[in-house]
């Protein structure tokens, strides 16, 4: 258990959970829910009826990329209680009602990133997720239900599916309930009013009548009937042998963060970061007869995942830091010669497995609420999946040098190989309606792209020379941290995405808007408001204004 001042730790493995179960038996995983109540997060909360806090969120992060990993012979994963009378009481409300403002957001943010994982793997790894709901699913226990692809709920007269937040805490499913229950659920509108004001949820047949679950089935025969419906499901499973995932953990020195690949250096009295990736080998790009072989360190999905660590240590550990400034050293050409090796191999599932993580950490840099600055210098290798990082940032400054040899190259990758939440590529939301700039930029496609041509064809943000460079970098920097954070998020969570919209799109740009108002609202958060007042004696007192 962490103190409040203690880091918070990412990386874990089976060995070391605490709150769950991962059971994997041929074609079938269980992931079951057994939340240790005096084991969470922080000190001053139980985690009592399977209810959670960010350390079972850890675990089952953990847990889904593992079976994408390790078991790729699964091709169903039933999430179950193993607690009588109740599936999962959702986050836990003492732990929201202690937590700081920046941590509760945070927390709905990695909590729907695995919720996401675990639909993804279901939609592209050929892993169809059961939720199977033995007793009460409340708040996030029914979110997480509803991330599965279906839900068998125990008809016993006591069991329901609900979404109180609402009526109890003056506060939203945070980890996009109310929008799975209409755009993925598609439960009327009318209906879906009722279920989200009703406390107490709903039961039986009615919740399959409003499509709120897929099966009913009596207890005394709830098991069988899950049980029947996993391996009918599974079949034989997938013929492939998985890949063990190894620990990812930086060395860390004072507020430096080493990993292998990827540096993260803090700043905290100027409120800024530095992360440093290095570029992949020659030698990364020859992936042999059967890729598996190269296993979980091999550079693709090593880097990544270092990454992805880092951008969480921004999130949770380092909340002042406003201002990311990312570079990257390397040789562009094997960049491209990887995401090549990587295109043509994609049939094979450990591949497949490798380029989604990619997009997924890229989607958490689209959406992490920090200003990213990507700098170009000589040496770096902003090209194909690695200028994508580029392409995720706010601005991208580029020094013009004397000689040209700064370069960076638009690869395949960059066609739309990473999608972003709502559907288009990077390039595609950078110049949205503007084909004409799009094709300009593909038609570059392998070239080295010097200062001049990256800024013509709209690559970069800023070209400064030598004379301005380290002026220009640095009043930019300094000027974005000076202003308000909260301006900023809303700012960059418009600017990001433009166009089009998907259920992931609009959940995550509802949590930057409604939940970071909410979270901080009288009505929820003040001496008398619905989650201060959760377990007292006392009713919320609420400001009737509507705003």
């Amino acid at each position: 258990m962490a103190t409040q001042t203690e880091k918070i730790r990412f990386s874990t493995h089976p060995d070391q959970y605490r709150h769950i179960r991962l059971s994997v038996e041929g074609p079938i995983a269980r992931i079951g829910i057994n939340v240790s109540e005096d084991e969470g997060l922080r000190t001053g909360y139980k985690l009592k009826l399977n209810s959670y806090d960010l350390s079972v969120d850890i675990e089952l992060d953990d847990a889904v990329n593992r079976l994408r990993f390790e078991h790729p012979e699964v091709s169903v994963v039933c999430i179950e209680s193993l607690q009588d009378t109740v599936f999962c009481a959702g986050a836990n409300i003492f732990m929201l009602g202690q937590s700081d403002h920046s941590h509760k957001v945070n927390f709905c943010k990695f909590t729907n990133e695995t919720r996401i994982n675990i639909e993804e793997a279901t939609a592209k790894s050929g892993q169809h997720y059961v939720a199977a709901v033995n007793g009460i699913a409340a708040g996030g226990g029914y979110e997480l239900a509803i991330a599965c692809a279906e839900i068998h709920l125990v008809d016993d007269r006591k069991s329901a599916v609900s979404l109180p937040e609402v009526p109890y805490l003056g506060v939203l499913p945070g980890t996009g309930g109310l929008t799975r229950v209409v755009d993925k659920r598609k439960v009327r509108r009318d209906l879906a009013d009722i279920f989200c004001t009703t406390a107490e949820g709903i039961k039986g047949k009615r919740a399959v009548e409003w499509n709120l679950v897929d099966y009913v089935h009596p207890s005394s025969v709830f098991k069988e009937k899950v049980t029947e419906r996993l391996q009918s499901l599974a079949g034989q499973g997938h013929d492939a042998e998985g890949v063990s995932l190894e620990t990812i953990e930086a060395e860390v020195e004072g507020n430096t963060y080493n990993y292998r690949y990827v540096t993260l250096e803090i700043d905290d009295k100027a409120r800024s970061a530095k992360i440093t990736i290095q570029g992949p080998s020659e030698s990364d790009s020859r992936i042999g007869d059967d890729a598996r072989e190269l296993g979980s360190e091999w550079y693709p999905l090593r880097m990544w995942r270092e990454l992805r660590d880092a951008i969480l240590q921004l999130r949770f550990n380092h909340n002042t830091v406003g201002v990311i400034s990312i570079v990257t050293e390397g040789d562009p050409q094997h960049v491209i010669a990887l995401d090549q090796a990587l295109r043509n191999c994609r049939d094979h599932w450990f591949v497949r497995e490798i380029l989604l993580q990619q997009s997924r950490v890229l989607r958490m840099l689209d959406v992490t609420a920090r200003t990213f600055f990507a700098l170009v210098l000589p040496g770096a290798c902003f090209a194909g999946s690695l200028l994508e990082i580029a392409l995720a940032c706010d601005r991208t400054y580029m020094l013009d040098d004397d000689d040209g040899a700064n370069r960076i190259s638009v690869g395949a990758v960059n066609g739309g190989e990473f999608l972003m939440y709502h559907g288009l590529s990077r390039l595609q939301n950078r110049f949205y309606g503007a084909q004409d700039c799009l094709d300009q930029v593909m038609a570059k496609e392998g070239q080295m792209l010097d200062a001049g041509e990256a800024y013509e064809l709209g690559l970069v943000t800023q070209i400064p020379d030598d004379i301005d460079w380290e002026d220009e970098v640095r009043v930019a920097l300094e000027e974005r941290a000076s202003l308000s954070p909260d301006a900023l998020t809303g700012l960059e969570a418009n600017l990001r995405f433009v166009g089009p919209e998907t259920m992931e799109s609009r959940i995550f740009a509802r949590l930057s808007a409604w939940q970071n108002w909410i979270f901080t609202r009288p009505n929820a958060i003040g001496d008398k408001g619905a989650l201060t007042s959760y377990g007292k004696p006392t009713n919320p007192e609420f400001d009737w204004s509507r705003v």
